[in-house]
């Protein structure tokens, strides 16, 4: 069987969603590390900013590997919706949603919103093109832009705040399963751990939401100015 081929199996698709389902979760984690670094002042934040900055092209090989893996995720997604479509072509009478979690029987809906948001997100604080604050015309001594600057006043913006939390809650929503299905995917999920297994993508998600809402939360009440 080719490549190709088993990629556009169920199997194949499942286990291309799990791998870059990977690859993104350690993206967000890792970005949330780094915008935290907000609560320690606006030197270490712009530092890290420049620190990223300053890597050139090798910034936009990330950039581009980390497009080509949500591509990647979005299309298995795709494919396993689809080809579980096709295997129930006509809806059950009475669906039994009770054994299934409520983040179980949004992931495609949350998926959607997370896809749009990250749009959105990269207009708002990469491109500029959505400025709330305007902080775009703030530069430091180098010429590098005040990053600090820029996320604390576009999050004194309360509808930008609103639009982020309701992001960060339905992204979590998504990761709080992924995570644990992706890893069952992957045989990682055992008869004899199943119950720890389980739990893994929800506490991951709790403490991405609780890091997550922490800086637009901050920067609206004032905690850091």
């Amino acid at each position: 069987m080719s490549l190709g081929t088993t990629m556009k199996s169920s199997i194949g698709a499942k286990a291309l969603m799990a791998i870059t389902g990977i690859i993104l979760v350690l993206f967000v984690i890792g970005h949330m590390i780094g915008n935290l670094q907000v609560f320690l002042g606006p030197d270490a934040l712009n530092q890290y900013a420049h620190t990223l900055q300053s890597l050139g092209p090798i910034l936009w090989v990330i950039r581009l590997a980390l497009l080509t893996t949500l591509i990647a995720h979005i299309w298995s997604a795709a494919v396993v919706v689809r080809m579980s479509v096709a295997a129930r072509p006509v809806d059950y009478r009475h669906r039994k949603d009770l054994a299934t979690g409520f983040a179980a029987r949004t992931m495609l809906v949350s998926g959607i919103v997370v896809a749009l948001f990250i749009v959105y997100h990269v207009l708002h604080f990469t491109t500029g093109t959505i400025d709330m604050a305007q902080s775009y015309g703030h530069l430091l001594p180098d010429g590098g832009h005040d990053v600090y600057k820029m996320v604390v006043e576009g999050f004194q913006h309360p509808f930008t705040t609103i639009v982020y939390c309701l992001a960060t809650v339905v992204l979590c929503l998504h990761l709080s399963h992924g995570i644990s299905s992706l890893m069952q995917t992957l045989g990682v999920r055992k008869d004899s751990n199943a119950a720890c297994i389980d739990k893994v993508g929800p506490v991951l998600a709790a403490i991405i939401l609780i890091g997550n809402l922490s800086i637009p939360l901050a920067a609206l009440t004032g905690l850091i100015k």
